[in-house]
C-alpha cells in the first residue's frame, strides 16, 4: 500500500551538542502492504514512518519561538538587493549555538537485515518480522495440523515455508512499486519487510495524477496476479496434500493484501488511487491528499469497530461467538492496532502534503547571513567588533589573497567566554571549507536539503553562480525556517 509519510522533520537545535542531526529531506512517498495468515485476514500498512522521512515521523515540531536571523552579503561586495537585513541582532550577542548538521543517509538506521539489492535497491528484513514469522508460523501451523494431523510436529515447519513464502508475494508487491517508480525517475531509498507487511520508501512524488495512479495500482494488481497463478497451482495438486494447502493459504492471503490495499483511504494504494483521482479533477494535489486521508481515518474507525463485530458474527468464514473469550479479545486487539496504523498513516500522509507545499519557501538567498572576512590569526574580540560593524552575523576565515578557506562555527564563539575572546584566534575556531559546503546562492526547498544532507555541517559557505561569495547558510537558520514554515497553515 502507499503511504505519504516521512522522517525527516527537524528537530529542535540544541547549543550544548556538537554532535547532531538535522533538517532532513524527506522520503515523500512510500508504499507499504501488511500481511496476516489466512486465519485472521486482516493486511494493514506499518509505513514510516520516510520516512520522508519526513518516519513514519509522528509528525512536525511545534513552531521554537523567534524567527531566524537571516540576510547576509558578501564581505565586500555591499548586501545583494533584496536580502532583509538585521542589524538588530548583532552577531556577537547572538545565542543560537550550533545549528543541527543534516544527517548522511549511511549514517541512518537500516532498518534490519540486509537480503539483497534487486534494481540497485537494498531490501531489509525487519526484527519486528520475526515475530510476525512466529505467529503467522503458530496459527496456520494449527490450521495444517487439523487438515493434515498425519504431519505432526512437521505441521510448523510446513507453516514456516508459508510465512517465508507470502513474504516473497509481499517483496513481489512492493517490487512493483519499485520499478514503476524507476521507471518514473523517482529514486527509492529503500524496501524494507517488517511487522504487518512491507514498505517501499520513495523519496519523490509523481509529477502527474496519473502517474500517481499507475504507482499506487501495480501493487495490488501483482497481488491479484500472484493469487491467479496460486489459484491455477491449486488446481494441478490434491488440495488436501501439503502443496494443496500451502497454494491455498497463499492464494487467499493474497487476495486480502489485494483487496485491503484496495480501500479508497490513505495511506493504503487505494488512497493514492483515491488522491489522484481528486488531483486529477481539481489540479490539487493538496486536495486530493485531504480528501484521501480523511477517508483513511473513517476506514480507521471502520476497522476499529467492524473488525471484531464481523469476526464474532462469523462472517468471516469462522463460527458466530456468543460469549466474550480469548479469540474476541485478540480480534479487537488487532483491530486496534490495524486502526491505530491506518489512522497514523493518514495524519503522516497529510503533514507530508503540507511539508511539499511549504518546501520551496526555503531558499538559500533569503536564508544566507551577511558576512565579514577575517584572517585566521585576527583575535575573536576583533573579528566580532568587525561584524558588529557591518552588521553582519557570520565570519569567513580567508588567506593572505582573501580566498574563503574556513568558516568560524557559531557555537564555538558562544562558547567563548567574553574575556578570554582577545587571546583566541578566530582561526581555532573554524572549520576547513570542503567541496560540499559551498552551496549555490539559487538552491531551493527540496534541492537545498538534499545538498545539506550529502555535507552534513553547521555552516555553508554560500556563492554565486560565478563563484562570488554571497555569505554564510547556517544550518539552524535552515531549520528555523523549516519549522515556521510548517507551523503556518496551508
Amino acid at each position: 500500500m502507499d503511504v505519504s509519510g516521512g522522517r525527516g522533520q527537524p528537530r529542535p537545535g540544541n547549543d550544548e551538542s556538537a554532535e547532531h542531526t538535522g533538517p532532513e529531506a524527506p522520503a515523500p512517498g512510500g508504499t507499504g502492504d501488511a500481511p496476516t495468515a489466512p486465519s485472521a485476514p486482516t493486511p494493514a500498512d506499518a509505513k514510516d514512518a520516510r520516512p520522508e522521512g519526513p518516519t513514519p515521523d509522528a509528525g512536525a515540531p511545534a513552531p521554537e519561538s523567534g524567527t531566524p536571523q537571516d540576510t547576509g552579503a558578501a564581505p565586500d561586495h555591499g548586501a545583494p538587493a533584496g536580502r532583509p537585513e538585521h542589524p538588530d541582532h548583532p552577531f556577537a550577542h547572538s545565542g543560537s549555538g550550533k545549528g543541527q548538521a543534516p544527517q548522511r543517509p549511511e549514517e541512518r538506521r537500516r532498518g534490519g537485515l540486509l537480503m539483497g539489492r534487486p534494481f540497485g535497491v537494498p531490501v531489509y528484513v525487519a526484527p519486528s518480522w520475526f515475530l510476525v514469522a512466529i505467529l503467522i508460523t503458530w496459527v496456520f501451523g494449527g490450521q495444517i495440523d487439523r487438515v493434515l494431523p498425519e504431519l505432526g510436529a512437521a505441521s510448523y515447519l510446513v507453516s514456516l515455508f508459508f510465512a517465508v513464502a507470502f513474504y516473497a508475494s509481499v517483496l513481489v508487491h512492493e517490487l512493483a512499486h519499485t520499478l514503476a517508480a524507476l521507471r518514473f525517475k523517482l529514486p527509492v531509498r529503500r524496501i524494507q519487510l517488517q511487522f504487518f507487511g512491507g514498505v517501499s520508501e520513495i523519496e519523490k512524488e509523481a509529477e502527474t495524477p496519473g502517474r500517481e495512479f499507475v504507482l499506487a495500482f501495480v501493487g495490488p494488481l501483482l497481488s491479484l496476479v500472484l493469487a491467479g497463478l496460486f489459484y491455477l497451482g491449486l488446481l494441478a495438486v490434491d488440495p488436501s496434500s501439503v502443496p494443496g494447502v500451502l497454494l491455498a493459504g497463499l492464494m487467499v492471503s493474497n487476495l486480502i493484501v489485494a483487496a485491503f490495499n484496495l480501500l479508497p483511504g490513505l495511506p493504503l494504494d487505494g488512497g493514492r488511487m483515491l488522491r489522484a483521482v481528486v488531483w486529477a479533477i481539481t489540479g490539487k494535489p493538496m486536495t486530493g491528499t485531504v480528501a484521501a486521508a480523511w477517508v483513511g481515518r473513517a476506514l480507521a474507525v471502520c476497522v476499529l469497530i467492524g473488525l471484531p463485530l464481523l469476526t464474532q458474527s462469523g462472517a468471516l468464514g469462522s463460527d458466530a461467538v456468543d460469549n466474550v473469550g480469548m479469540d474476541t479479545v485478540l480480534d479487537a486487539l488487532l483491530a486496534a492496532i490495524l486502526a491505530a496504523i491506518i489512522w497514523t498513516g493518514a495524519g503522516n500522509s497529510l503533514r507530508m502534503a503540507r511539508l511539499r507545499e511549504h518546501l520551496p519557501e526555503l531558499r538559500a538567498r533569503t536564508l544566507t547571513r551577511r558576512a565579514v572576512p577575517v584572517e585566521s590569526d585576527t583575535p575573536l574580540s576583533e573579528a566580532l567588533r568587525r561584524a558588529n560593524a557591518a552588521g553582519a552575523r557570520a565570519l569567513v576565515v580567508v588567506d593572505a589573497d582573501g580566498v574563503p578557506v574556513s568558516l568560524v562555527r557559531e557555537a564555538a564563539i558562544v562558547g567563548v567566554p567574553e574575556h578570554r575572546r582577545p587571546w583566541v584566534p578566530a582561526g581555532t575556531l573554524a572549520q576547513d571549507i570542503t567541496d560540499g559546503m559551498r552551496v549555490s546562492a539559487e538552491l531551493a526547498g527540496e534541492e537545498l536539503l538534499d545538498a545539506l544532507r550529502a555535507t552534513p555541517a553547521t555552516e555553508y559557505l554560500v556563492v554565486e553562480e560565478t563563484g562570488e561569495i554571497y555569505g554564510v547558510l547556517s544550518a539552524a537558520d535552515v531549520e528555523r525556517a523549516f519549522v515556521k514554515a510548517m507551523a503556518r497553515p496551508s
